[in-house]
């Protein structure tokens, strides 16, 4: 019994290792090739796990196999256009200038409650809003809404923005992210918790905090989130 356990402990994290070597891609985002090497891979590593007459070794060998055969595909995609339509195939367009392409999506075995359903992930639920609709190569779809139905953005209304800038996680379940903190500046731990002190919380209180500049989102365990600034440092 105690074999099995440890046989399975260590398949378990050599996959688990292979699996994060291969990529991050979710299981939504993979494209076929990568699909089948991840089920087969999880088939060829159950094997020794459930049968212990079976070398570990033999769980392990199939896994890295597969690993290196992931890498040189990958590498040759890179590298060759050709190579890459044939392996992945090409997005296809089933909704073109407002039209639904019937012929398209039964090559494609898409059925319109299918067509309906995708859109609907998508954010639109009136096909008449989309001027084109694309089955991208990994099975999702992209969409181009017509242009009355665009999201306004500050540059139809010609506003002048400041770039964007990433939210710095600080504090997550209670914990500092000291490191990072290195993109931030004049904001530092002490910093921190003196803000935390000004709104009456400490650091065990915060379940996330987050820096975008200057501005501050604070989500604690008890209570509601808020958004509030540091304050000003007080020269000298």
């Amino acid at each position: 019994m105690l074999n099995l356990f440890v046989r399975c402990i260590v398949i378990y994290f050599f996959l688990l290792v292979a699996m994060r070597l291969m990529g991050k891609r979710q299981l939504g985002e993979l494209q076929p090739f990568e699909f089948a090497i991840t089920l087969v891979a999880s088939d060829l590593a159950c094997i020794p796990m459930s049968d212990h007459t079976i070398p570990i070794i033999y769980g392990i060998i199939p896994v890295f196999t597969l690993f290196v055969v992931h890498i040189i595909i990958t590498k040759l995609a890179s590298g060759s256009l050709r190579f890459r339509k044939l392996l992945n195939g090409k997005p296809i367009i089933v909704i073109e200038r407002g039209n639904l392409l019937p012929d398209v999506l039964k090559e494609l075995n898409m059925n319109i409650d299918d067509l309906l359903e995708a859109l609907r992930s998508g954010g639109y639920f009136d096909p008449g809003e989309v001027e084109y609709a694309i089955i991208e190569t990994n099975g999702t779809m992209t969409v181009l809404p017509k242009a009355q139905y665009k999201p306004l953005t500050p540059s139809d209304m010609e506003m002048r923005t400041e770039p964007a800038e990433m939210p710095v996680t600080v504090v997550m379940e209670g914990c500092f992210m000291g490191a990072n903190m290195k993109g931030l500046q004049d904001i530092d731990k002490k910093r921190v918790l003196r803000l935390l002190d000004t709104l009456g919380m400490k650091q065990s209180d915060v379940l996330l905090l987050l820096v975008t500049g200057n501005r501050v989102f604070v989500q604690p365990y008890v209570g509601d989130s808020m958004t509030v600034s540091f304050p000003e440092e007080n020269a000298g």
